[in-house]
């Protein structure tokens, strides 16, 4: 008998109010694309371009009554956020704001190794130095 689960694919969902709304910007931040279904519009997976794997992907889920993380500290506090590693956050920063991200006004980093950013609904993401 195995010690583990073997899974067939990995995703990361994040409740929001809107997800097609949030999951274009991770589209656009990554280069990736979206898809969904008619059936369940309030789900929207974000996956790599065709022909790129990555065993990862994203999705979006429409939670009417979201409240954004309050980070780093806060009523609402975080319970996960990602980490995207980046070989420049120097060049990868103003790619993020462009997408929709925030640079968060706290940066605990006190090598620059990464930095904290909001995305649109209020998540917390990390770009991270390889």
């Amino acid at each position: 008998m195995s010690t583990s689960i073997r899974t067939t694919r990995h995703v990361y969902a994040l409740d929001c109010p809107d997800a097609a709304a949030l999951a274009q910007f991770y589209a656009r931040l990554l280069g990736w694309r979206t898809s969904s279904s008619e059936d369940d519009p309030g789900w929207v997976d974000v996956i790599p371009r065709e022909g790129e794997s990555t065993g990862f992907a994203i999705a979006c889920q429409r939670v009417p009554d979201h409240r954004a993380p309050d980070w780093p500290d806060g009523p609402i506090p975080q319970q996960a956020h990602l980490d995207l590693y980046v070989d420049s956050i120097a060049e990868a920063d103003p790619v993020a704001e462009a997408a929709g991200a925030t640079r968060h006004p706290v940066q605990p980093s006190e090598d620059g190794t990464f930095a904290v950013f909001l995305d649109p609904a209020g998540h917390p993401f990390c770009l991270c130095e390889n």
